[in-house]
């Protein structure tokens, strides 16, 4: 598909790799929908005027997709405003860290919510506004969802299900929609990390480097417009899995 005045949703997209994706799909054309949950004003305002800088026409629309109700008001309000969805990036997530041995049952539920249910119902919403014609959806998994993060158990369970989910999307939905996912690696240094921790882990990887959101951005693209891709998980790692 080419992107170029199609209607696209990027979950999560007023920051870090949500952002880089609105921006890819501005870039090429798209008529981009920037959700946001709790970003400020500001943040979601000087993402817009990026959009526009790009030549990009965009909107904002504000919800809590840990909520079932929320994600069809989300939905409804695309389908008032556009009438039709072609393309939609699950990208909003969040990334608790906690010992298995003390996480409550709301840790579990805040994750898994946010993380797997989301997409699931938001994906479930998508096709409704494809409609016969089709459209893609891409999903933002992780490398957690490929190994363990014994520091972030929830996260990294939730990440693995999205795998899983978009393997069952792609099946059940073909061939009018194609799903796929990319599961990036060490594109976005972690809020509170030091710097100094986040230079070693980069250091650690095959490519002896940390990537950029805008990778992501890249890998999106090349999935939505590969018409011959469908139910896999494209990794942008630089090389974290085999080092």
């Amino acid at each position: 598909m080419d992107p170029a005045g199609k209607i696209a949703l990027v979950t999560g997209s007023a920051r870090r790799v949500g952002k880089a994706i609105l921006l890819a799909l501005a870039g090429a054309g798209a008529q981009v929908i920037l959700h946001y949950h709790r970003s400020s004003e500001a943040e979601v305002q000087a993402t817009l005027e990026q959009v526009r800088r790009l030549g990009g026409m965009g909107v904002c629309l504000q919800a809590d997709l840990s909520q079932r109700a929320e994600i069809g008001r989300l939905f409804r309000q695309v389908a008032e405003r556009f009438g039709r969805l072609d393309i939609l990036v699950n990208s909003a997530a969040i990334m608790d860290a906690g010992d298995v041995r003390e996480l409550s049952e709301g840790d579990w539920d805040r994750t898994i919510d946010m993380n797997l249910k989301s997409p699931f119902f938001c994906s479930q919403e998508a096709v409704r506004l494809m409609g016969p014609q089709g459209g893609v959806i891409v999903n933002i998994a992780d490398v957690a969802g490929l190994q363990a993060w014994a520091r972030h158990p929830v996260h990294s369970i939730s990440k693995a299900g999205v795998l899983m989910l978009t393997q069952v999307l792609a099946k059940a939905l073909a061939p009018a929609v194609r799903v796929n996912a990319v599961a990036p690696g060490p594109v976005a240094m972690p809020e509170g990390m030091d710097p100094a921790r986040w230079q070693r882990v980069a250091h650690h990887l095959t490519l002896q480097r940390a990537g950029q959101p805008e990778d992501i951005g890249r890998a999106v693209l090349y999935l939505i417009r590969e018409d011959f891709v469908t139910g896999t998980t494209l990794v942008v790692d630089g090389g974290a899995l085999i080092a």
